[in-house]
């Protein structure tokens, strides 16, 4: 942990993409009960505002760990949390 207040505000790294396919946001949708059709109903998300389904947002923030961890290395630690964004 110690420096890694000196990377605030900097550009760390990225990570390597990954696909947010149907299959991902049905799974997503099955774990948190979030079946809202703009996500899972893909023919009537077709002719929907945005032509297709999009991923709930609290999916695409769950992959915030997954994504950070390619980008930074934090050693030293038994464990990590999430503490939230806004900390």
């Amino acid at each position: 942990m110690e420096g890694l207040q000196d990377n605030v505000g900097k550009v760390l790294g990225s990570s390597g993409w990954i696909t947010v396919d149907q299959q991902r946001i049905n799974a997503f949708a099955d774990a948190t009960g979030d079946h809202q059709w703009i996500h899972v109903d893909v023919d009537r998300a077709a002719a929907g505002p945005f032509g297709a389904p999009i991923a709930h947002g609290f999916l695409t923030l769950s992959l915030i760990p997954l994504l950070s961890s390619e980008a930074v290395s934090v050693t030293g630690m038994k464990a990590k949390i999430n503490y939230g964004c806004n900390k």
